[in-house]
């Protein structure tokens, strides 16, 4: 699970490719109003490729240690060159008629790569130079297969450039701690375009009543897709970001407002099929496109905090699929097995999230509560005192164990204490201590985020287990030192079949000889469940930012070295 944000990221680096299509409305445009809608799609989605790959390198050098073996991955864009030079001059001589389907096969095949490289750590970084190289042919190929005038192309270069320099900046400023809103921000950009590009192809035909089916229903899927992954991803980041609160807008007519907004989708759908007249076909897929728009706005809302790891995997996968929808839109193949590329791994990581949690996908999409195990009775209530404990104590309590695994979650990030902790984590090992990481696949508010976090700081990732690699040790551990995690160890889950989180994996941090639990206060967790943890014997509090405590931490153990 330690590469599934850099392959988040490579993903929607990748789907930014849905700037072809508005390369081919800028070059085919025949009013002002598609130029318009061309010049949206390419530039957010020229954003969304250079931030996507940006974010993707930065994520994956944390995972760079200083002893390890020099690399030149730069030394791929001698091939690079050469394969664009090959292209250029294949191209402008005539002589090579098939060159473009060519270059795009080959490009689609660089992207697969890309995906495909970030399944492991020696393969990752040639997968991030792989894709780079993927969607750059692609561009160059859909160009050379349009033949734009020099006016047109210069329009294309200068909104790609534009987006260009937006996504480096964004790219540039982001941190751990915020890669789960901005992988949502990604996806949001990705849905506009794909919904601009679609609105803009039916806009564009000069008898729209004559497309064909496939068409008009390719027009069709990727404007409603885009839009619901548009509005999604944007509740999606108003959530992670903060900007929205983390409960779930539970209307009691949800599902009715739900089943209205899907049924009218479907029957503007049916009219855009119909293939009636430009303006009533407008007309229908301006009405699918809000109409889908509010349902993903709603959908999402009535999804709580708690869930948000699947939604981004879910919008991830939305955004393979209208990616798809326009390939089959522009008869471009190289679009339409990205996007089933990207489309089937969201899926796949949707499928890990929610067997993490113990969660139905449908149950999750439709704002539903509890796992696929929980009971119909009321949860339990558990009864019992907090015992805490300080920093002098939990030092000593280090110094004289020989084993500890620490559990981090989503508050270390937040507090930024991952840099103290592996200052403290070296002097327990120069100490002659066994110390480990225990990761559970949802730990934060994205695939992966606390390798990535704890791979900044240096921590080496030999020692980071996942939860099925390390969950059988705890009853040989003599510390456990919970950080920031609150759901994700909560016996609850094992011992409460009506609880909300019944059935969901969690770390066993209880079995170890001594607990510690690290938290800014005494609050549930994220699900807003109840963790029995903090109240058994076996458990000490210690309560504080987990950056400052962290500090002290490392300070008292290099003390007592």
């Amino acid at each position: 699970h330690a590469l599934h944000s850099p392959l988040m990221a490579v993903t929607n680096a990748i789907s930014g490719t849905t700037a072809l299509g508005g390369m081919h409305l800028l070059a085919h445009s025949n009013s002002a109003s598609v130029s318009a809608l061309g010049a949206l799609a390419t530039t957010l989605s020229t954003v969304n490729i250079v931030g996507g790959f940006i974010v993707t390198k930065k994520m994956l050098d944390m995972f760079k240690r200083p002893d390890d073996p020099p690399e030149y991955y730069h030394l791929y864009g001698i091939p690079a060159a050469g394969t664009f030079a090959f292209y250029g001059a294949g191209s402008m001589s005539g002589h090579v008629p098939e060159i473009d389907s060519a270059a795009a096969t080959l490009s689609g095949l660089l992207c697969i790569g890309g995906i495909g490289g970030l399944s492991s750590q020696s393969t990752a970084r040639l997968g991030a130079a792989s894709g780079q190289a993927g969607v750059a042919l692609g561009v160059a190929s859909t160009i050379g297969h349009l033949h734009p005038d020099l006016a047109t192309t210069a329009k294309i270069a200068g909104l790609m450039g534009v987006g260009g320099i937006a996504g480096k900046y964004i790219g540039d400023r982001v941190e751990p701690t915020s890669l789960p809103q901005t992988v949502a921000a990604f996806h949001s950009l990705v849905g506009i375009a794909a919904s601009a590009a679609a609105v803009g192809d039916y806009a564009n035909a000069p008898v729209a009543s004559e497309l064909d089916k496939v068409h008009l229903a390719s027009i069709y899927l990727a404007t409603i897709i885009g839009s619901v992954t548009c509005t999604g991803s944007l509740v999606a980041f108003g959530k992670l970001d903060g900007r929205l609160g983390s409960a779930p807008m539970a209307h009691p007519a949800r599902d009715q407002i739900n089943m209205g907004l899907g049924a009218a989708t479907l029957g503007a759908g049916a009219v855009v099929m119909g293939g009636p007249e430009a303006g009533t076909g407008l007309v229908a897929l301006g009405g699918a496109l809000g109409t889908s728009s509010l349902l993903g706005w709603h959908m999402t809302a009535s999804i709580g905090g708690a869930d948000m790891p699947v939604v981004i995997t879910v919008l991830n996968s939305y955004s393979g699929w209208a990616l798809c929808a326009e390939g089959f839109m522009l008869d471009m193949p190289i679009l339409t097995t990205v996007g089933a590329l990207i489309g089937c791994s969201g899926a796949a990581l949707t499928k890990i999230m929610c067997d993490a949690m113990n969660r139905d996908i449908v149950s999750v999409l439709l704002g539903g509560y509890g796992t696929k195990s929980s009971g119909k009775g009321e949860a339990m209530t558990f009864e019992g005192e907090v015992t805490q404990t300080n920093v002098d104590e939990t030092c000593r309590l280090l110094m004289e164990s020989e084993s500890v695994i620490i559990v981090p979650g989503y508050g270390l990030a937040v507090a930024k204490g991952q840099y103290p902790l592996k200052e403290m984590v070296d002097a327990l090992k120069a100490a002659g201590k066994k110390v480990r990481f225990g990761i559970h696949p949802v730990a934060g508010r994205m695939p992966g985020q606390l390798n990535v976090l704890l791979a900044e700081a240096g921590v080496p990732y030999d020692i980071v287990e996942e939860l099925e690699e390390i969950n059988d040790d705890f009853d040989e551990t003599d510390v456990a030192l919970v950080i920031g995690a609150n759901d994700t160890v909560n016996s609850a889950a094992e011992d409460d079949p009506n609880s909300e989180i019944a059935g969901m994996p969690v770390l066993r941090v209880w079995k170890a000889n001594q607990v510690i639990v690290m938290k800014r206060s005494l609050a549930a967790g994220y699900a807003g469940v109840d963790n029995p943890v903090f109240l058994k014997d076996n458990t000490d509090m210690l309560l504080g930012d987990a950056k400052d405590t962290c500090e002290k931490l490392a300070a008292g153990v290099k003390a007592l070295s």
